[in-house]
């Protein structure tokens, strides 16, 4: 019985590892593309900000006019 468990306990450290160090390159690769310049802004980011000016406008319209 020890021996399964501690087999378990050691995969699911070594997956854990694995999955780590995958999340650690991601964000090396990701540091590295915006040091170079390759950045990008997210969707999210460029919805909100065109919102935010459409919504002024408008209420610069109807508020003052």
């Amino acid at each position: 019985m020890n021996t399964s468990e501690s087999a378990d306990g050691e995969r699911g450290d070594t997956e854990r590892l694995t999955w780590i160090e995958r999340r650690r390159a991601k964000i090396r690769d990701e540091i590295a593309r915006n040091r170079r310049g390759e950045y990008t802004v997210p969707t999210w980011v460029l919805a909100v900000a065109l919102v935010a000016i459409v919504g002024g406008w408008l209420a610069l319209i109807f508020l003052v006019g």
